[in-house]
């Protein structure tokens, strides 16, 4: 079994501090990201969402290997080259990706068979 680590919804917002107010109403409270950075990651109990404010088009599912829902290092965990090795010998395409070094950071990007984006992002 591959393990992916903490997971949240990333949803594209128009206007980040709008968005923030009404999520902060549901019970959820900032737990990463700023204003400043268009970006914040919103928390209730373990759900997480993330609001991006121009990043990207839509929403996404993502997927954080490395790290549990408080944006804590779990071990051992498996590094995204072995998921995207995993994806790739199971005809899953990959339609993005950024591994710069043989370890470390990176993100993949896939589609279910529905064309719902799931995001693969690793921090560390």
């Amino acid at each position: 079994m591959m393990t992916l680590g903490a997971f949240s919804i990333s949803l594209s917002v128009r206007q980040l501090e709008r968005s923030k107010s009404f999520y902060e109403t549901l019970g959820f409270a900032v737990h990463g990201g700023s204003l400043e950075q268009k970006y914040l990651i919103m928390k209730n109990g373990h759900a997480l969402v993330g609001l991006f404010e121009g990043m990207f088009d839509g929403w996404m599912l993502t997927f954080n290997p490395g790290w549990n829902e408080e944006a804590q290092a779990v071990d051992p965990f498996d590094d995204i080259r072995k998921i995207g090795r995993h994806l790739v010998s199971n005809g899953i395409e990959i339609e993005g990706e950024h591994l710069p070094n043989l370890s470390g950071p990176g993100h993949l990007m896939i589609r279910d068979p529905d064309g719902n984006a799931i995001l693969i992002d690793q921090h560390r």
